[in-house]
């Protein structure tokens, strides 16, 4: 548990950057800190790892001052991501990913295990990036490095400073969703700064909306679109987003969890008798902890009852969260078509979309029907 209390910062100069803050930030999810430039976000963060030392109140980390905590110590406790990766330019990926952990005197055996981990889990081949150098990878392949170094040594924190602005559109947004996953496995509590409200909308658990050094609002993304404190934050929020949001209801509504699913543990014939009684061609998979395993169609199973089901799973990561923005939503909708299930943050599979009731709602909303 992170707990800012009554946190002021003023510099030399009389400038006041932060005023009485207080703010929890919540163990396990992603937090979210957004504001205009110069509004103390980014301070804030600093805050945490003792980069910038508050000039009032305290910061307290599990219940004890961070200031009764050596700054280098407190740094390793915390993963750092930056907008300008930080790689460093003449060390190899491994040696890159393994710093924390050699400074921290891990064994080399523990090591090589976690750094063939991390890039398994971010899907950079081991054997392919590890002894590659930075200037060898595209700006989305050097961010993911940039993410699991913050990784490396198992921190229960993770800092990130605007990391995915400098990159293009499509892999910002792939790093957006690169992140979700990854923090459906990792479940670290992660203080992310950014100016984007799409960003902060898409990843956040809780968003901390500042201006001029004070806290404007805290709350969940649905909370702050459906209940903006002020006109500052409808402002902020846009008036496109705030109606979009007024157009349809939360992906809660459109979840179909009445539906039907296999596990890993049946039959082939099994499944296909399954799917010929019910009159569908395609289902989803989960193991026995009813965690998502992804989709098998009838025609594979028909075609290949010799081979093993596990052989025959296809769109394993073919989903979206329960926590997904409409907006989100609707995104994935022009990319793939069927059955879409949705999952939680342990991946536990909770339902599936229910396609026909949302354009539906989106069709009633064009016409003007309430």
């Amino acid at each position: 548990m992170i707990e800012l209390k009554n946190i002021g910062k003023t510099y030399e100069d009389g400038f006041q950057a932060l005023k009485d803050i207080n703010l929890e930030f919540e163990d396990g999810k992603i937090n979210v800190l957004i504001g205009p430039s110069g509004c103390g976000k980014t301070t804030t963060m600093k805050l945490l790892n003792r980069l910038v030392d508050y000039t009032s109140g305290d910061i307290l980390l599990d219940g004890e001052s961070i200031k009764q905590t050596n700054p280098i110590e407190l740094r390793r406790k915390m993963g750092f991501v930056i907008q300008n990766i930080g790689l460093f330019p003449h060390m190899n990926i491994y040696n890159n990913v393994a710093t924390v952990p050699k400074l921290l005197k891990w064994d080399k055996d523990k090591i090589h295990q976690r750094v063939m981990k991390l890039l398994d889990m971010v899907n950079l081949e081991p054997d392919t990036y590890m002894n590659r150098y930075p200037s060898e990878l595209s700006g989305g392949q050097q961010q993911r490095i940039g993410v699991i170094r913050a990784l490396a040594a198992e921190p229960g924190i993770i800092l990130m400073d605007e990391p995915f602005s400098a990159l293009d559109p499509i892999s910002r947004e792939q790093l957006q969703d690169e992140l979700i996953r990854l923090q459906s496995e990792i479940n670290k509590t992660i203080i992310f700064v950014t100016h984007d409200m799409d960003e902060a909308i898409k990843i956040a658990d809780q968003i901390i909306l500042m201006k001029d050094g004070s806290i404007v609002q805290q709350a969940s993304p649905e909370e702050i679109l459906k209940n903006p404190a002020n006109d500052f934050v409808k402002g902020f929020i846009g008036a496109n987003r705030l109606e979009e949001r007024k157009a349809l209801p939360p992906l809660a509504t459109f979840i179909q969890k009445d539906f039907l699913s296999v596990s890993t543990g049946h039959s082939i014939d099994f499944i296909i008798n399954q799917m010929v009684q019910e009159e569908i061609n395609t289902i989803p998979v989960v193991n026995e902890n009813d965690t998502y395993q992804g989709l098998v169609h009838l025609y594979e199973l028909l075609g290949h009852k010799n081979k093993s089901l596990q052989n025959l799973l296809t769109d394993t990561d073919r989903f979206i969260h329960e926590k997904d923005s409409i907006d989100n939503v609707l995104n994935t909708l022009q990319e793939i078509q069927g059955t879409i299930p949705i999952i939680d943050s342990k991946n536990k599979m909770v339902g599936i979309l229910d396609a026909n009731k949302l354009f539906k709602a989106m069709t009633e909303n064009k016409c003007g029907v309430a």
